[in-house]
């Protein structure tokens, strides 16, 4: 198990500018060069222990007392741990004479720029994450006209946020829309598109709810809106299947592509839910 260093443990180079000029004969103690040092007496024990750092000089009581070249050695184990090498690396490069140094440090150099990369990216991701919490859709309002078209209001997920904004599928959805381009959305928007085709297809077709066919309509949406927006259960389903109807924003979606289409909509969920053994009339969000 690797030591932890302390939590105040000095840059490279104040590590390197604070070098001690220690002349005691009797040499330091642990504690002295911990706090000289600023890592944690643990950290001495176990370099000691695994013989990467031992002191040369014990007590007649057996307590470590460290000489002035084991503090140069343990100054060069502080700054070589600062800058990412391993114990195992440290030890190579202190005590094997064939080890070529600067060849080390350029190669841990390079790690350092790919890591800083990685911290880069990840720093990205989380502002996305954090902007699709705080507002859902990482669109903008040119974007969201160019993907639902001109009668997409913008203001629609602000609103679903503050209703929504607490529960778990608000925070499901937000996490899919932070990795999400434009084109995703594009092809999420025309997923949809074509279902409304479906059931405005279906309806002028008569098809009637609890058909084989409206019932597989039915599991297209929930399929859809699972895979575009959060997990959608039959009983959630049956929720929104009403809001479709009673919801005037909604109702006017449906019933502005055919007349009677969120009714319709309504009732052929509702006919599904009954054939799994689903109340519509007392189904809840879950």
């Amino acid at each position: 198990m690797k030591p932890s260093g302390s939590p105040h443990r000095a840059s490279v180079a104040a590590t390197i500018r604070s070098m001690p000029d220690v002349a005691d004969a009797d040499g330091l103690t642990v504690g002295q060069v911990s706090a000289r040092l600023g890592v944690t007496v643990r950290a001495l024990h176990h370099w000691d222990e695994i013989g990467l750092a031992r002191p040369s000089l014990r007590t007649t009581g057996g307590y470590r007392l460290y000489t002035v070249g084991d503090l140069e050695r343990l100054h060069r184990i502080v700054v070589y741990r600062e800058i990412g090498l391993g114990l195992d690396r440290i030890r190579a490069i202190l005590d094997d004479s064939a080890v070529d140094v600067g060849g080390a440090l350029r190669a841990q150099r390079t790690q350092v720029a790919q890591r800083i990369e990685r911290l880069q990216q990840f720093s990205t991701g989380l502002d996305r994450m954090i902007d699709a919490h705080e507002h859902g859709l990482l669109l903008t309002i040119e974007q969201q006209a160019a993907t639902f078209g001109p009668e997409w209001n913008p203001d629609r997920h602000a609103q679903a946020r503050q209703r929504y904004g607490d529960t778990t599928q608000w925070q499901q959805y937000a996490e899919r829309s932070a990795s999400r381009s434009p084109g995703e959305w594009q092809t999420i928007a025309d997923t949809i598109a074509a279902l409304d085709r479906a059931l405005v297809d279906a309806l002028d077709a008569g098809v009637t709810p609890g058909s084989p066919e409206a019932n597989q309509l039915v599991e297209r949406h929930r399929e859809v809106f699972t895979s575009s927006y959060f997990p959608l259960t039959r009983q959630m389903q049956v929720c929104l299947g009403h809001r479709f109807e009673a919801d005037p924003a909604f109702a006017a979606h449906y019933d502005g592509i055919r007349a009677g289409l969120a009714t319709w909509f309504r009732r052929i969920i509702d006919a599904s839910a009954r054939a799994h053994s689903i109340d519509p009339d007392t189904a809840t969000w879950q």
